[in-house]
């Protein structure tokens, strides 16, 4: 992480000067999926019992992980060695080769890759692909077992289009307008902390668009004004925590998106360098420009609604996200969101921090993506789960049940054989209990045996002293 510290990565504009959000957003993330890897890849690529019916009860029926083969890695700009690195760390655990196409936008962390990573990984196995789109439409003709795409849903399309072709299949960590309700029993000054700002809104979970009632508004717009000035000081432009958008082309994409809003907070922009202050919009219309598609920038519209039921309703209306937030000491508010929504996550009473969960698995679903990585669920993803039962052949007796002429009385055998599933958990459970039970017994046994005849010895010493005749006395 010191190497990528030096490289400069504020140059890529993204990311804000300090050195240590690089590593706090970067780095350390993937050093934590190296060392649970590291862990646990024993346990990943063991052998998987799975449950058993009586047909195959003596038999061996387990799941092998195996490698899919070449992986094709494409990532994204907003965190160019994040969502880079750690699939590639779960393709590597999983014993696959991985072709690695850095994003063009990130131009500076893209060399800085292709520099670094042929200093730790044999380039045979693990080369490093820079360029731009011809380079990456190019790759995705040639045939791979596996392409892992993060980034937009518009090129998603795209990338999965040309999987198809070779019946190659994907994993699409792709991103969408991800909600945030907070309802009115909330810790506002709470809710009001969370990461719409954070990398200068340009992160594929940050929260898009905020639902709550009329009388929050207010509430939290002050709040957020004191998070601002507490995060980000009374001049976010010149603090060093704060960063920058991609480019010029992204710079005048997010303005567009704000014509037509009411702005509450913020405003502030620089075009020349690419600076558009912490925002947020308020009385947002469902219509609004804003709310056509992920703003992706430090922008955040309020949106009123009447209640929890307006806000799922809001919700379910629309593509599925990436991530659900709701702000509310209410657990069955929290449980109806579970039950009533649908997304890639769902995080309560926090934003953000369900990446830093490894073993939770991050990804979308519908419209935010397809698949999921993330400690052993990368390691899932980038493995072919081989199914493998080994029979034997000393049982042919009942393997006849299945051969003609079938027969009702057959029939009804295989469905005992065949439809008793058996829990080998609870099968070894049971078994240890009896044993010990059995055990137990035993040793109770034997120690009453003993007793007894130390019983009757002690008892037999005393009935001889009793029947032993007097002698006569000494003369």
């Amino acid at each position: 992480s010191v190497e990528i510290r030096d490289v400069h990565l504020q140059e890529d504009i993204v990311f804000p000067q300090s050195e240590r959000c690089t590593e706090l957003f970067e780095t350390l993330g993937c050093e934590g999926e190296i060392r649970l890897a590291l862990q646990h890849l024993s346990d990943w690529a063991a052998p998987r019992p799975v449950e058993k019916t009586l047909m195959t009860l003596v038999d061996q029926a387990y799941v092998q992980p195996q490698p899919l083969g070449l992986v094709l890695i494409i990532g994204a700009w907003n965190y160019p060695w994040a969502v880079t690195l750690q699939p590639l760390v779960g393709a590597i655990a999983a014993g696959n080769a991985a072709i690695i196409k850095p994003s063009e936008v990130s131009s500076h962390s893209a060399r800085a890759m292709e520099e670094l990573l042929p200093l730790y990984l044999d380039t045979d196995l693990y080369p490093v692909v820079t360029g731009g789109v011809s380079e990456t439409q190019e790759l995705l003709r040639q045939r791979w077992d596996h392409v892992f795409y993060t980034g937009s849903s518009s090129v998603g399309r795209l990338v999965m289009e040309a999987a198809a072709a070779h019946l190659t299949p994907v994993t699409l960590e792709l991103g969408g307008k991800s909600p945030c309700y907070i309802h009115s029993d909330c810790n506002i000054r709470v809710a009001a902390r969370y990461g719409p700002f954070v990398n200068c809104g340009q992160t594929c979970i940050s929260p898009d668009y905020v639902l709550c009632e009329p009388s929050v508004q207010s509430r939290l717009l002050e709040e957020v004004r004191e998070c601002i000035k507490e995060f980000y000081t009374e001049n976010p432009k010149g603090f060093e925590d704060y960063g920058r958008i991609i480019n010029q082309r992204h710079f005048r994409r997010i303005m567009g998106l704000m014509e037509g809003s009411t702005v509450a907070l913020g405003g502030d922009c620089d075009e020349a360098d690419c600076y558009i202050g912490p925002t947020v919009l308020k009385d947002v219309s469902a219509d609004s420009k804003v709310m056509k598609e992920e703003i992706f920038g430090p922008v955040l519209p309020i949106i009123s609604v009447s209640g929890v039921d307006q806000a799922i309703q809001f919700i379910s209306d629309r593509e599925k996200p990436l991530v659900i937030y709701v702000f509310t000491e209410d657990k069955k508010i929290i449980q109806r969101m579970i039950a009533d929504t649908s997304s890639g996550a769902l995080l309560a009473n926090d934003c953000l921090v369900h990446f830093t969960v490894s073993t939770l698995p991050f990804g979308g679903v519908g419209h935010s993506g397809m698949g999921c990585y993330k400690g052993k669920h990368t390691f899932d993803q980038l493995s072919h789960l081989r199914s493998c039962l080994i029979k034997s052949s000393s049982l042919e007796s009942v393997n006849s049940l299945r051969y003609p002429p079938h027969t009702q009385r057959k029939i009804n055998w295989l469905r005992l054989l065949l439809l008793k599933q058996i829990d080998l958990k609870k099968l070894r459970r049971f078994t240890m209990i009896t044993a010990l039970m059995g055990l137990t017994a035993f040793i109770v046994q034997v120690t009453g045996v003993h007793r007894q005849t130390d019983l009757d010895t002690s008892e037999g010493q005393v009935f001889r002293a009793v029947a032993k005749p007097p002698q006569p006395a000494a003369i």
